[in-house]
């Protein structure tokens, strides 16, 4: 797709990962619009970013609140072109020991919610639009001790593979990412139990910018072997 004028909505935008997409984008030339749950950071990324981008305050979680961030998106720059979940919530532990709250963060915020945002933006996609999905190496190769998180994730390939079959009589992309472990920040804030020790992960900023290479060139399928560990 084209990313110079395009309007692009990510969710996550000031998030670990979103904040280098959506510098990525934005240096692309793209108009952005920005979704998270804490208003004053997405104050903070908008400024930086120094471009007109919309700062809209919602959850993912929320079928309310994508609607809303879509059409936020929409009345701005007059359409949507691309839409990039970049949210997430990890958990540790066994599967017997965790209860039925992390669970259902896990699933709600991993699967749901970039379901419901999808849901929202594909009625407003044109022909070569894009969905892209943030799913994990865990899809591809499960974890002990992260088993609740590494089928949430591979729920959301899943979910990918079929979406975008769905989709392609619109000539709309979904890009589904599974980067290895990266430097996000998100092993430090795990919503259950405790990381054990991880490898170096990878600079952010090299995967957001193979991510928005991806979008660009029309990719559909970013495995953990598309990026370099260097």
């Amino acid at each position: 797709m084209q990313l110079h004028d395009a309007s692009v909505l990510v969710a996550g935008a000031s998030g670990g990962l979103g904040a280098p997409i959506c510098r990525q984008l934005a240096g692309a030339g793209a108009r952005l619009t920005l979704l998270a749950r804490t208003e004053v950071r997405l104050g903070a990324m908008a400024a930086e970013l120094g471009t007109d981008a919309v700062v809209f305050a919602g959850d993912i979680r929320s079928s309310e609140d994508c609607g809303a961030a879509v059409a936020a998106a929409v009345d701005a720059h007059g359409r949507l072109d691309a839409v990039v979940a970049a949210t997430g919530v990890v958990a540790f532990g066994s599967v017997v020991d965790l209860d039925d709250a992390v669970l259902d963060e896990l699933i709600t915020t991993n699967l749901v919610g970039p379901l419901r945002l999808a849901r929202a933006a594909i009625p407003h996609l044109p022909d070569g639009g894009c969905i892209v999905n943030i799913s994990a190496v865990v899809a591809e190769n499960p974890v002990a001790g992260m088993g609740a998180y590494s089928a949430s994730k591979a729920a959301l390939t899943s979910l990918d593979v079929s979406l975008g079959r769905e989709l392609r009589r619109q000539r709309i992309t979904v890009l589904d990412v599974r980067p290895p472990h990266t430097e996000t920040g998100l092993a430090d804030r795990p919503i259950a139990g405790e990381a054990p020790k991880l490898p170096q992960g990878l600079d952010p900023a090299a995967v957001a910018a193979r991510i928005v290479e991806a979008m660009a060139a029309g990719e559909r399928d970013l495995p953990s072997s598309a990026f370099s560990a260097d």
